[in-house]
């Protein structure tokens, strides 16, 4: 690591945290920029749109922040985290995400990121997770650390015909077709459903969906 390069540390108005966004879609760092701007305690040092520039921009820049995208196309985020970090251990990350998938949020943690904050959380919430991080702590956003927390608890059992359903809402067929392809009523398709959100405390259909997805598909090839 270069000599001259600053010491990270905890947002001042005398000196303010420099920062690197990193993130493929210009129109979400046109508004991280703005946003961040606007504070005086954080100066926006460079921005990013794939991993080989964010790399050259570590260097050229030396941010003591990272801003970076959990899903940046044509590359693993998470991995490029772990790659900042291997080059400038006393780096600062923070993952920016629209997925609250927990195992996203271990396998940032355990690459070295110290937060990870969703995108679609409130601009005050972003701000506070820069200035945790920066200032040396950590930050998970609300809905994460919910997320982390029943995705540590004990998950009941499923019956074999519950898990068939659900890997079948996985693959993204509908009760009506759910209950044809396992010769049902569509009615008792949709009290599986039900049986499925109660055992493991989904709430909504949407949760519902996800959960499905995550678990019985796997994860999607252009997410991390």
């Amino acid at each position: 690591m270069s000599p001259d390069r600053p010491e990270p540390s905890a947002p001042t108005e005398a000196r303010p945290v420099r920062i690197l966004l990193v993130d493929d879609h210009p129109l979400v760092r046109e508004g991280l920029r703005s946003r961040l701007q606007g504070e005086a305690r954080y100066l926006v040092v460079g921005e990013a749109g794939g991993a080989e520039e964010a790399m050259v921009m570590l260097v050229s820049t030396q941010p003591e922040v990272v801003l970076l995208d959990v899903g940046l196309k044509g590359h693993n985020g998470i991995q490029l985290a772990q790659t900042m970090l291997e080059r400038v251990p006393d780096l600062r990350v923070l993952m920016y995400s629209m997925y609250d998938n927990p195992e996203y949020v271990q396998r940032a943690l355990q690459a070295g990121a110290r937060g990870y904050v969703l995108k679609d959380a409130p601009a005050g919430e972003i701000v506070a997770a820069i200035d945790a991080v920066a200032a040396g702590g950590t930050f998970l956003s609300p809905g994460v650390s919910k997320r982390m927390f029943r995705s540590q608890q004990p998950r009941p059992i499923l019956s074999p015909r519950e898990s068939e359903i659900l890997s079948a809402l996985g693959r993204g067929e509908s009760s009506k077709q759910i209950a044809k392809a396992l010769d049902l009523s569509v009615r008792t398709v949709e009290t599986h459903r039900q049986n499925i959100k109660r055992k493991l405390e989904l709430e909504g259909q949407a949760e519902l969906i996800r959960y499905a997805v995550e678990h019985a598909r796997g994860l999607h090839r252009d997410e991390p």
